[in-house]
């Protein structure tokens, strides 16, 4: 009884912590508070692509009702991406890249791919992959996950079953429009673990089409403890009063394709998707039916403060069988002026993540080289020994390790590029920011532009993609 009132003393005094925390910040908009009717799971399930997008197209057209067009004076400010006047409103732009796509190839289809997007963001962080899989004669499909794409309230009422069965729907969609020939099955971050879950649910379900290979970026097989328990932080939102503690994170809403608001719900539902996609892998495992896993390539950045580095190796490449499946980590800078400045530990993160050779799979290593350049140092499956190919690329001067983000982005991309391409603007130019000045001036804390946010390796990492795809036509 002791420990209990215990337990709960603390427990009142963190809630009580929390609110005193939240209310302080800033007020919700309208875009934390309106919540579009998304069309619900039994649904999807029998929808096909028409369907869907019609249903999208009501989501978008709440937004502008009930958003856009009801903004107050000092909501309607530049900074504010639901503006209509903002050079960050997404309807400015030839595509509106928050929305659900179909690239179409030149000629007859070689092979459809399906790519799921990561948490808060939108088919946006998949289109480099989408174009790069269409001009390879793919048919290219990319499906905004409910929730996503509109509003941040969005995701206060989303579910992760909602986005598997959008997961489903897309690859229903992409079998009825290429019938035969390879099915690929790509995902970033959260779309990741929906990746993976949707050919793990194809191996007990014969019903569901089975990819024939699955690429997966930064993907989310474990993430933090604190995620367990986010739905603690987010009790005090019963109340009226405290509806604020529903968020984790209150930002202004600048970027036109991601959220930068974060609500309590959708930490929860990363738990609740990789303890799901864990006890599966478990399952599988146990019964010896891994086998039937089709090949996995996997790019992850040794260091990942979003996603755990150590659950994809051990809980998903651990488990797996010989079956052509590879990881490929992205090591630290080691070059000498970034050492000292490491945190105890960081540099030996590799060797301590890193199972001894020889492993079921391969494992290739994006590491410096004694020369400053890179090298990747690939270990074959069932080998000891490495071999190591240049790759004539550098770490930028000013870039001590990637991060979750960076991955799918090529320096040339015009949101979040470090050198973007001059036709390929958005209004904002996050990647190619260097911020030096004053705390206090800015909209938004100078730790939220420290991130690097795209990939200087990213030719390599499409080089591996594709691979094994005809030529460009």
């Amino acid at each position: 009884m002791r420990a209990a009132l215990l337990l709960l003393g603390l427990v009142s005094v963190i809630l009580a912590l929390r609110i005193y925390d939240v209310q302080r910040g800033p007020p919700l908009g309208p875009w934390h508070t309106v919540v579009p009717d998304e069309m619900p799971r039994a649904v999807i399930d029998a929808a096909d692509w028409r369907r869907w997008i019609a249903a999208e197209d009501s989501v978008m057209a709440t937004v502008r009702r009930e958003v856009t067009d009801a903004l107050d004076p000092a909501e309607q400010v530049p900074v504010n991406r639901y503006f209509a006047g903002s050079p960050m409103h997404p309807a400015r732009f030839a595509r509106d890249w928050n929305r659900s796509f179909i690239l179409e190839p030149a000629g007859p289809p070689a092979g459809v791919a399906v790519f799921l997007h990561g948490l808060t963001d939108t088919p946006f962080s998949v289109r480099h992959l989408a174009e790069a899989y269409r001009a390879r004669g793919f048919v290219a499909i990319a499906i905004r996950l409910p929730g996503h794409g509109s509003v941040p309230a969005g995701l206060t009422d989303a579910v992760w079953e909602d986005w598997m069965a959008a997961a489903r729907l897309a690859v229903r969609e992409a079998r009825a429009r290429v019938p035969t020939g390879p099915l690929h099955l790509g995902g970033y971050s959260n779309g990741g673990a929906l990746a993976l879950k949707h050919a793990l649910d194809a191996i007990e379900d014969p019903r569901l089409a089975q990819a024939d290979r699955i690429i997966l970026l930064s993907p989310m097989v474990g993430v933090t403890a604190f995620a367990r328990f986010a739905g603690i932080a987010g009790l005090p939102a019963l109340l009226p009063r405290f509806a604020k503690t529903a968020w984790l994170d209150i930002q202004p809403e600048f970027n036109p394709f991601k959220y930068n608001s974060f609500p309590v719900n959708a930490a929860r539902q990363t738990h609740r998707l990789t303890a799901a996609l864990q006890a599966q892998l478990d399952r599988l495992s146990a019964a010896g039916r891994l086998a039937s896993l089709p090949p996995v390539l996997t790019f992850q950045s040794v260091v990942d403060a979003t996603v755990s580095t150590p659950a994809v190796l051990s809980a998903l490449y651990g488990r797996l069988p010989a079956g052509g499946h590879e990881v490929v980590l992205f090591d630290l800078n080691r070059d000498i002026r970034f050492g000292p400045l490491f945190v105890p530990g960081a540099d030996a993160a590799l060797d301590r993540i890193v199972a001894p050779a020889p492993r079921h799979y391969a494992l290739t290593v994006i590491a410096t080289d004694a020369a400053g350049g890179t090298t990747a140092r690939r270990v074959a499956a069932g080998a000891t020994e490495a071999t190591d190919t240049p790759l004539g690329l550098s770490w930028p001067r000013d870039v001590f390790s990637l991060s979750h983000v960076a991955l799918p982005f090529p320096p040339q991309d015009g949101l979040y590029g470090a050198d973007p391409a001059p036709g390929d603007d958005f209004g904002l130019r996050l990647g190619a920011l260097a911020l030096r000045g004053e705390r206090g001036v800015l909209v938004i804390g100078l730790d939220s532009f420290a991130r690097v946010t795209s990939n200087p390796f990213f030719p390599y990492l499409l080089a591996r993609v594709t691979e094994a795809l005809p030529p460009p036509r």
